[in-house]
């Protein structure tokens, strides 16, 4: 998960912002602007385009029509599942353990943030993981 780069959309005029300047922070998060930019059901997408309260700027945003004809708003921020999950209990606090456990509380903040936020607006907060995208770790 160690690259990033800029993503040149094949279909500019899905994105919502200034499709110039779409930056990608993880082969996952490429992988999902792929996804959003070929995908004709999703109507227009964005990356890192809003911000939320606490100075969180999730992902990715996307405007979806489903198989039902109906449309929604989903906000999608990119982790890997051990930052997901809560960390494994240790008897000895190393480094590595109080990291885990500051990264996780942090992540749980800014989402409870994005869902009051989504709440707001009728939208959708999900959390994808490599497990959701198909890579294998």
């Amino acid at each position: 998960m160690a690259y990033s780069g800029k993503f040149r959309p094949r279909n500019p005029k899905k994105y919502n912002g200034d499709y110039t300047k779409i930056v990608y922070r993880s082969s996952w998060e490429a992988r999902c602007m792929n996804y959003f930019d070929q995908n004709d059901n999703i109507l227009w997408w964005a990356s890192e385009e809003i911000i939320v309260p606490r100075r969180y700027f999730p992902d990715f945003i996307i405007k979806i029509k489903q198989r039902t004809g109906i449309t929604e708003t989903i906000m999608i921020e990119v982790k890997p599942q051990y930052q997901k999950d809560p960390p494994k209990k240790q008897s000895r606090k190393t480094k590595k353990y109080i990291n885990e456990v500051y990264t996780y509380t942090v992540n749980q903040m800014k989402w409870r943030a994005a869902r009051n936020y989504c709440k707001d607006r009728k939208w959708k907060f999900m959390v994808l993981t490599e497990n959701d995208l198909g890579i294998k770790s």
